[in-house]
């Protein structure tokens, strides 16, 4: 039997794992570091193998991985800590058992000699005998030395080395025990804990000399060198006298070990099958993953899908089949639909799998069944006169967060937003208010509510079905979008007007009532919300100053949280509703929406949503000072983007130290602008310059207590250099300003590149701290005016170098 892939290259380097791709069946399971072999068979002690195999009712797939990790960090931490050094290990999973193989072991541990210095010669008693116990010796075993501190008694201290064996039923032991299980049982009258009850424990020294069981009893399950194989098709138990032997007829016995081998088989045998129906299997590594789990002998199945359920969007197919069965999808590639399901059987059976897979199909069309009633369900109502304005209503029931309202009042915010974005994105403002209304409507729908992972593409498909425009149905699948690193940004304008103010009123939501993430914890998930919002604006070049949208968004949300207060100080009705500009009868109604959690509707026709941004008279506000710090959350997220693209954080942070800091798209350029400057000698040495004139401007501004910011005058220059850095300055102010303001930094950087060979000639030719005070002073000033002309493009102080 060929030994799984990842055990043998386990120890291997990276060149030699490489080269071994395709190894023999002959090849070792875990690579032997033969010259310690030899070394040790020289000096004529053995160096065992050892085989641990844990066996229990099946582990659940998603925790089997990091077990197989857990045991083998273990148990070979605890060997090592105890001395018994090692060549190799790898860890291995079924559903129904842990092995750990490891190779190369140590015999036993070595002796080990240390000395102790004790107390000075006539010290107390009592200090004495507590050393004494420590070291476990008895007086006359205590040795007194001359020190330049007097005489003082020193142990010698011997630990004699321990055989393998009984180090590792310790180690075992206590990694049974003390096992990481995210939830462990207990069963029978016993105290140990394991994820499902354990039946046996393998436990086993193999060399040469033959195998050897390392005895261990834990509650009464006591190790041996037996296992048994699959379930049903092999039950019985067999003995083993190491790995490969163990490995061999567990093959023999329909177990496959390697979790990765058992995941090649099923795809290699479902990818056949259906190619050889002229399908494709729908690529999922995760369910692959999973049901590797769930198998010890992997049967591929392909089963035939109703058709009368072969309408339902693919979507709904794939998910249902995944969630509730496990099966993966078939799809026709010339339709798109799916069409067939790939499910994996635990078994081989007499009739080929036919029991097991009529069984899988009925079970399967219940499942569909209902998928079926609640699309045709939700299509009914999408294309009723309500429409999915319906379901828009029922989200006024439904609390988004006990601060900030239900999720029909963050849809009227939403929508609001939206619509002022969207004339910066280049989007219609009615169709991103009328996106930003119904994006969010399927989260009341039967589909999503069975199956919320749905939700935006089922939105896409009723918006659809309503008759909606199609950029009003993309919106409402694309606006939860980028979800991670990896997820295609909205490109539609009206998907990224709606995308931006989903996110943006998350963000402004949680930073008004202080709920803002921590070093470890982010549980509204505002980070990821964050660099959404980034991807979003870099992404497609929007220019947008965002302290002024976030200041908006923040004092809307302020307002909202101070409005009731403020309710409750004017107990004359008439009072509040002249203050607040509506009827008694509206501000009844805002009174109600208040205490239901619900944003409040006016009865005035075109106002539509009462407006608490207006009223400034609602207490003191902190939205500026709210807006200034979410920014700096979003700058310290777009240093972590810009950092993996590779711009220096130096650079980044000169670049956020400029005005107009809260256009990130502004931001991005003149930081790649400056990044590529400084790469090149002209950026170098004119860096250099810069600061060379900053640290002696600094210096004598500090000294003097003025600051030279005034203006050098040139009639009082000298030296042709300066003259000539005259010169530059003007030509490269009169360069760069422009450029700046057309947002133009390659051209900025070339007018900052112009200084360079001026800036270098100056420093060379010219002494700045003259013994002549007036021309100390002017040419102190004209320092300044390197500082003010470079710094139109970034704060250079903070570049580093």
């Amino acid at each position: 039997m060929t030994a799984p892939w990842s055990a043998r290259n386990a120890r291997r380097g990276p060149k030699q794992a490489e080269a071994n791709d395709e190894p023999s069946p002959q090849a070792r399971p875990i690579q032997l570091y033969c010259c310690a072999r030899m070394r040790g068979h020289a000096r004529g002690h053995p160096m065992p193998d050892l085989l641990i195999e844990l066996f229990s009712e099946e582990i659940p797939a998603r925790m089997q991985a990091r077990a197989a990790e857990d045991l083998k960090k273990r148990v070979t931490d605890g060997l090592v800590e105890a001395g018994l050094t090692y060549a190799g290990a790898a860890a291995l999973s079924t559903p129904r058992r842990l092995t750990l193989a490891v190779d190369g072991l140590l015999a036993e541990s070595p002796t080990i000699r240390e000395e102790r210095k004790g107390p000075k010669v006539g010290a107390p008693e009592k200090a004495i005998e507590g050393f004494l116990r420590g070291a476990g010796l008895t007086r006359d075993q205590l040795e007194e030395r001359e020190t330049p501190k007097g005489a003082v008694y020193f142990a010698m201290i011997e630990k004699p080395g321990r055989p393998a064996a009984e180090i590792i039923a310790e180690v075992l032991e206590d990694t049974i025990r003390n096992f990481p299980w995210p939830k462990s049982m207990r069963w029978g009258a016993g105290s140990l804990r394991w994820v499902r009850p354990l039946h046996s424990i393998l436990c086993i020294l193999s060399d040469e000399n033959g195998t050897s069981v390392v005895d261990l009893d834990i509650d009464g399950i006591k190790s041996g060198n037996t296992t048994r194989g699959h379930r049903f098709m092999a039950p019985q138990e067999f003995t083993v006298t190491g790995f490969d032997d163990y490995a061999a007829k567990l093959k023999r016995a329909h177990v496959v070990l390697d979790a990765r081998e058992r995941a090649e088989a099923i795809w290699q045998e479902a990818t056949n099958q259906a190619f050889a129906s002229g399908l494709d299997v729908v690529e999922d590594k995760g369910l692959l993953a999973e049901v590797a789990g769930l198998v010890e002998w992997p049967v591929v199945l392909m089963g035939a899908i109703g058709e009368e359920f072969l309408e339902l969007p693919p979507e709904v197919l794939q998910t249902s089949m995944k969630e509730h069965q496990k099966f993966f999808s078939v799809k026709n590639p010339k339709t798109g639909r799916i069409e067939k399901f790939i499910t994996v059987a635990n078994r081989e059976t007499a009739d080929n799998g036919a029991t097991i897979l009529a069984g899988n199909q009925k079970v399967l069309s219940a499942r569909l069944a209902d998928a079926k009633f609640f699309w045709e369900n939700d299509l009914r109502t999408a294309k009723s006169e309500a429409g999915m304005g319906a379901w828009v209503e029922n989200l006024g029931n439904v609390t988004f967060h006990n601060k900030l309202g239900t999720q029909a009042a963050r849809i009227d915010r939403i929508a609001a937003l939206a619509r002022e974005i969207a004339p910066v994105v280049g989007a219609d403002a009615d169709l991103a208010e009328q996106a930003a209304r119904v994006a969010k409507a399927d989260l009341s729908s039967e589909m999503v509510y069975e199956f919320p992972e749905l939700q935006g593409l089922m939105g896409r498909y009723y918006a659809e079905a309503a008759g909606l425009p199609q950029e009003v149905a993309n919106a409402c699948e694309q606006h939860y979008s980028p979800l991670g690193p990896g997820d295609d940004v909205p490109s539609e304008p009206v998907s990224v007007a709606v995308a931006l103010a989903d996110k943006l009123d998350t963000l402004t939501g949680f930073w008004a009532i202080d709920e803002k993430p921590t070093g470890s914890k982010d549980p509204y998930a505002l980070r990821r919300a964050a660099l959404g919002v980034i991807r979003l604006v870099l992404e497609n070049d929007v220019s947008a100053k965002l302290n002024g949208i976030v200041e908006d968004q923040v004092h809307l949300h302020e307002s909202y949280l101070k409005l009731p207060e403020l309710l409750d100080l004017l107990s004359e009705e008439k009072d509040a509703a002249e203050l607040l500009g509506v009827t008694v009868k509206e501000l009844l109604n805002i009174r109600l929406a208040i205490k239901e959690g619900r944003q409040p509707q006016l009865e005035s026709g075109s106002a539509g949503v009462f407006d608490f941004s207006r009223y400034e008279n609602i207490g003191a506000t902190i939205a500026p000072e709210t807006a200034r710090d979410l920014l700096s959350f979003f700058h310290d997220r777009l240093k972590v983007f810009l950092r993996d693209q590779g711009i220096r954080h130096d650079v980044i942070d000169a670049c956020i130290a400029m005005d107009g800091n809260d256009d990130l798209t502004l931001l991005v350029k003149r930081a790649r602008a400056l990044e590529d400057f400084l790469k090149t000698e002209d950026g170098e040495n004119l860096l250099q310059g810069f600061k060379r004139a900053n640290n002696i401007l600094s210096q004598a501004e500090e000294k003097d207590g003025v600051e030279y910011s005034y203006g050098a005058d040139r009639k009082f220059a000298e030296d042709p250099a300066e003259k000539a850095l005259f010169d530059a300055l003007e030509a490269g102010g009169a360069a760069i300003s422009p450029a700046i303001e057309a947002e133009d930094f390659a051209a900025a950087m070339r007018g900052m590149a112009a200084l360079r060979a001026p800036v270098d000639a100056f420093f060379e030719a010219v002494q700045v701290n003259a013994e002549n005070e007036v021309l100390r002073r002017n040419r102190l000033n004209l320092l300044s005016q390197i500082r003010q002309v470079c710094g139109q493009v970034a704060d250079l102080t903070k570049v580093e170098g």
